[in-house]
């Protein structure tokens, strides 16, 4: 295991996931992006997930990032979305299967901007409990309202100032070390976005803010995203 991998997994970070393609520079954590998947999936009735894993979905055809990646992240490539799911009983379980699968590609593309490729689905079982109105998550999901991310970051400096007043940003976070972090090649800042904001447009006005704060001298930004706001529907478009 890398020094990257290990750090990952301490912070319960998991991947480190290419958000968008290779050109925009930037990662999403797959805790944020399996939190935003399980609070979607609680408005399907009587539908609980189990495990869920986000991964490249053929890392033969991944691309070589354009920027200094984090610590040990996936390159930029489609990605796969593996889960298992319980389905009611008294539901056609094709029907269920289809419904979360749509559901789950349709909120990694529109509410996260992964480049979703496959998803895969697995029934781990049935339940007998009926089929519940869609739209009111059940009492023992709620617990996976939590917001991800790590602490939030007090800015310090030029960089981290303009980055944590850019348009979308919650709050910056320090999961990998300083929110800002300034190499001689790159600069990396990490975020948490805000309900209602895509995390692409959240990226690139993190981007822009960082760069009119340095006077663009010439360093790519790197944007690592560690939590995605859900209390309200990102539009999508």
């Amino acid at each position: 295991m890398t020094t990257g991998d290990a750090v990952r997994n301490r912070l319960g970070l998991g991947r480190l996931l290419p958000l968008g393609v290779a050109t925009d520079g930037a990662w999403l954590t797959e805790e944020a992006a399996v939190l935003v998947l399980r609070t979607a999936v609680q408005r399907l009735p009587a539908v609980t997930l189990g495990r869920v894993r986000v991964s490249l979905a053929d890392p033969a055809e991944a691309a070589a990032p354009t920027v200094p990646p984090p610590p040990s992240a996936l390159p930029p490539g489609a990605l796969r979305i593996e889960a298992d799911f319980t389905a009611p009983a008294d539901r056609p379980l094709p029907t269920v299967a289809s419904e979360l699968r749509e559901l789950l590609w349709s909120t990694a593309t529109h509410g996260l901007d992964l480049v979703i490729e496959e998803t895969d689905l697995g029934v781990s079982g049935l339940s007998d409990a009926p089929a519940g109105p869609a739209g009111h998550p059940r009492e023992k999901d709620m617990t996976a309202a939590r917001p991800p991310g790590g602490r939030p970051a007090q800015p310090q400096g030029p960089a981290a100032l303009a980055a944590s007043a850019a348009p979308g940003v919650a709050h910056l976070a320090s999961t990998l070390g300083d929110p800002v972090h300034l190499a001689s090649d790159h600069i990396r800042v990490e975020v948490a976005t805000a309900a209602g904001h895509r995390p692409l447009a959240v990226v690139g006005a993190v981007r822009e803010s960082v760069r009119g704060a340095l006077g663009n001298d010439g360093r790519p930004v790197v944007v690592l995203v560690t939590a995605v706001g859900t209390a309200e529907q990102p539009a999508e478009g």
